[in-house]
């Protein structure tokens, strides 16, 4: 029998992305829609919900409201509040309401999708978790066995591997408010890949920006394992003073096994580490300047070409760079008075 899940919003354009968000998951839903909290009710008392997605701000009744009427009525139900309310009191309200997810709008569907899934505690497609991420290979087992030892001795409560496009190698744990992953991790690889840049320019052989964001929620830690891989580590007060040279040493150690790990995987090549260090393209440097650009040793073979010009030579050089002038001049579409008369285009002067 399929999900039944409930959308209630009362802007129509709302509906219909969630709705066609859905729809992508390989998943068999039945999608109910209500424009207002009484008419959401109403679809509750005539079938059973699993999952219900309200908006706070509704005509006539709240979002709040409607969600105590329908866990009351449905323990089993789960509910997912979203709001474009920027003020902190309606956001805090509605973190500490018991909802399984919160978003703001506009809405990160790759999060919101995940969430769902995991609400519903269906195979997760979006983000897939620690055990469907594993596969029967030892250097897999030995890859996930890494990352899940580190995490528990560091007491940390997520750890990832990540590409450098975004996907997700290896996990263990989960995040403390695991609805905004994707954002975060996106975020996170964005940040990663600026900093490879600028292990390019400084020519640092393999990218060594730590990145640590402590406060909040929880602590994050950005670690580059190569040119084209990341750990993030997150937790509750993990980047703490007393902790981090303990962290930041056993990331060193860990970085060091996850990279040779990944050798014995086939999955980094010293071909793929070579065109990873090729930050600067063509199309990152603008055109004048590639243009403009010179050699040291074209430089160094103009400065040795002669080493002593004559006097002669000089004035040939001027000859040569008049009649230049001048053919450039007549082939231009336009022509001052002045050039006119220096090409003797003028009628002459009676004085």
């Amino acid at each position: 029998m399929p999900h039944r899940i409930l959308i209630v919003d009362d802007h129509r354009d709302v509906i219909r992305l969630l709705h066609s968000a859905l729809d992508s998951l390989d998943h068999e839903f039945e999608i109910v829609e209500a424009p207002s909290g009484e008419e959401a009710f109403l679809e509750v008392s005539q079938g059973k919900i699993d999952l219900a997605v309200i908006d706070y701000l509704l005509p006539g009744m709240s979002g709040l409201e409607l969600m105590e009427k329908i866990t009351k009525r449905n323990k089993e139900a789960q509910v997912i509040l979203i709001s474009g309310s920027k003020e902190r009191k309606i956001k805090k309200s509605l973190l500490e309401a018991g909802a399984f997810a919160f978003f703001e709008k506009p809405i990160s569907l790759t999060d919101f999708l995940d969430a769902v899934e995991r609400c519903l505690k269906l195979e997760r497609t979006v983000l897939p978790s620690e055990e469907e991420n594993n596969e029967d290979t030892d250097a897999h087992k030995n890859l996930s066995g890494l990352l899940a030892k580190f995490r528990k001795n560091m007491d940390a409560q997520v750890i990832f591997l990540l590409s450098d496009k975004g996907h997700i190698l290896a996990r263990a744990g989960t995040f403390q408010h695991g609805s905004l992953e994707a954002s975060l991790l996106s975020a996170l690889m964005g940040i990663f890949r600026a900093g490879r840049k600028v292990s390019g320019f400084i020519h640092q052989e393999t990218p060594l920006s730590y990145h640590i964001f402590p406060g909040g929620d929880q602590d994050v830690l950005l670690v580059p394992v190569n040119h084209t891989h990341a750990m993030v580590v997150a937790g509750e007060e993990i980047a703490e003073r007393k902790k981090i040279l303990d962290l930041t040493d056993a990331m060193m150690m860990l970085k060091s096994e996850v990279h040779h790990v990944l050798n014995a995987m086939g999955i980094v090549h010293p071909s793929e580490v070579e065109e990873a260090e090729e930050y600067i393209t063509p199309e990152d440097v603008p055109e004048e300047q590639i243009e403009d650009e010179i050699s040291s040793d074209e430089l160094d073979a103009l400065f040795k070409q002669k080493t002593k010009i004559q006097t002669d030579e000089i004035t040939s050089f001027w000859d040569d760079a008049i009649d230049t002038q001048k053919t450039q001049e007549v082939e231009s579409d336009k022509l001052s008075y002045d050039q006119a008369r220096q090409l003797g285009l003028t009628p002459e002067d009676d004085a």
